[in-house]
């Protein structure tokens, strides 16, 4: 049986009352029965303060890159950490002083620019120096504790979808992300994780019994989770990640892609436990809005072996290959940053763009970041608690 660490939490409260309590959560804060941390804390009797939501809110309604504004939590203050400015990501002045212990719960989904645990990460630089506990009640990593893969962060690239100095896919979990960061940004913070009881590495969510709860409106089941540590790459890109559809970061394309053709390259290039089905879709909201858009549904045929970063750079190659300009770049304000391509702050550098504008193989392209995942895989071994 698996018990989060939210669950392990609330059988321990006694030890945390007459603490004034904040909580950094989103409606993947649950109970193994499914009631909300919230009502849970407040339900053992604990001094529950203030509750912080990350990027889409405490109910996930706004869609990304949104402000989030307007929401409410009945007979708890409710305070929004994304809003219209890069200010906004931290806790604002004044609402940690009455504060002794703060807990983050929020389910993450493996993948450094996945926002959560950013935000997480600027909690804890805020807090720093303070005496203020911070707890993480840990979660599984839906994509397993084993594999990373991808390339680390450059210097320089850091923003809201670059913090921590990890492959894009990280294999740790928020608790485990959280040890990094306070030794290696050598944090003065009293930090504790309460561990996952029953999970092991080699587990996927599947695995677990747990209830999947959204994290956010465009990732709404684990499949999309095993596919966005590379398909969101399209996010810094002119094609469609498929958001505005039901199944967003499985399907992805462009009006004028020709789906047979953009499949069959796909195919060809027999990426690890991945098929791609030629389709045709149309989204209601965000790029091609009401517009049909051809392309390929990703159907991961083995998670175990599927490499979804190397996914999504197989599917931006190919779409230059086939489409050339056509298919380009995006530049402008992505994430409250416009030093750089939206997609080379996801990439963590420019090097991919610029390998695959240079029109170099992919074999070529993912040679790149072996040598740094060999690194990180014993660099991360002293925070690992599974």
């Amino acid at each position: 049986m698996i018990r989060t660490g939210l669950d392990r939490f609330l059988q321990t409260t006694d030890t945390n009352r007459g603490r004034r309590i904040a909580l950094l959560a989103n409606q993947t804060s649950v109970t193994a029965e499914l009631a909300y941390s919230w009502d849970a804390l407040r339900g053992r009797g604990l001094d529950l303060v203030r509750v912080f939501s990350p990027e889409h809110g405490i109910f996930a309604v706004e869609q990304d890159q949104a402000p989030v504004r307007e929401q409410r939590l009945a007979g708890c203050e409710l305070v929004s950490l994304y809003g219209s400015s890069a200010e906004s990501l931290v806790p604002p002045a004044g609402s940690l002083d009455d504060i002794d212990l703060v807990l983050f719960d929020i389910q993450d989904v493996g993948a450094r620019y996945y926002t959560y645990v950013n935000t997480m990460a600027l909690f804890m630089r805020a807090i720093a120096g303070r005496g203020i506990e911070f707890a993480v009640l840990d979660r599984p990593n839906p994509l397993g504790g084993c594999a990373v893969e991808g390339p680390p962060l450059t210097r320089g690239y850091e923003s809201f979808v670059g913090v921590f100095d990890v492959p894009v896919r990280h294999g740790l979990t928020a608790g485990e992300l959280a040890r990094l960061w306070q030794k290696e940004q050598r944090l003065d913070i009293n930090l504790t994780v309460v561990p996952i009881e029953g999970w092991s590495r080699d587990m996927f969510f599947d695995d677990t019994e747990l209830p999947w709860v959204p994290p956010s409106p465009n990732m709404p089941t684990l499949a999309t989770a095993l596919v966005y540590p590379g398909m969101c790459l399209l996010e810094g890109t002119n094609i469609s990640e498929g958001r505005g559809t039901t199944t967003p970061f499985e399907i992805a394309g462009a009006p004028f892609t020709v789906s047979p053709r953009l499949a069959e390259r796909l195919n060809s290039m027999s990426l690890p436990g991945a098929h791609f089905r030629p389709v045709s879709f149309r989204p209601t909201f965000n790029k091609f809005a009401g517009t049909i858009c051809n392309g390929v549904f990703i159907h991961v045929t083995d998670p175990r072996a599927h490499l979804p970063f190397l996914t999504g750079v197989a599917f931006v190659k190919a779409m230059r290959e086939i489409h050339g300009d056509d298919s380009t770049f995006l530049h402008g304000v992505y994430e409250f940053n416009d030093a750089h391509p939206a997609f080379d702050l996801l990439a963590g550098g420019a090097d991919i763009r610029g390998m695959i504008l240079a029109g170099v193989e992919l074999d070529d392209i993912s040679a790149s970041w072996r040598e740094s995942e060999n690194e990180f895989a014993q660099r991360r071994k002293e925070f690992l608690l599974y």
